[in-house]
């Protein structure tokens, strides 16, 4: 089963439309139409383990600090894996431990872990 096409994301409490771009055996990619966002999802499989990924890849034209008359144009990129033996935990107690990270990502915490805490 494959996600919808385009899918969405709210940055800034802007929605963002992402389009599919591709579809390969177990991934997906969803594409900005600018190319500022891109977002993928994977999945990988070894023998006991399974490991899903969900990655946000984002950039931004810009004028560069040192000479503002050229743009340059920074990247940056963001994932979550979730990475299980494939026997032991069902996908709930999986889901639940996910959710679980999500809650803790606040606004508090991620600037926190910006600022280098740990």
């Amino acid at each position: 089963m494959a996600f919808a096409d385009p899918q969405s994301i709210t940055v800034a409490t802007v929605a963002q439309v992402l389009n599919n771009t591709g579809r390969g055996l177990d991934t997906a990619s969803y594409k900005k139409e600018d190319g500022s966002q891109v977002l993928t999802v994977s999945h990988a499989y070894s023998k006991d383990r399974a490991r899903r990924r969900v990655r946000l890849d984002y950039n931004a034209l810009v004028a560069d600090a040192i000479m503002p008359s050229v743009n340059i144009r920074p990247s940056g990129s963001i994932s979550i894996v979730m990475d299980n033996p494939k026997t032991g935990f069902t996908n709930t107690q999986i889901k639940d431990e996910i959710l679980a990270l999500v809650a803790w990502l606040t606004a508090a915490n991620i600037t926190k872990v910006l600022g280098g805490e740990s």
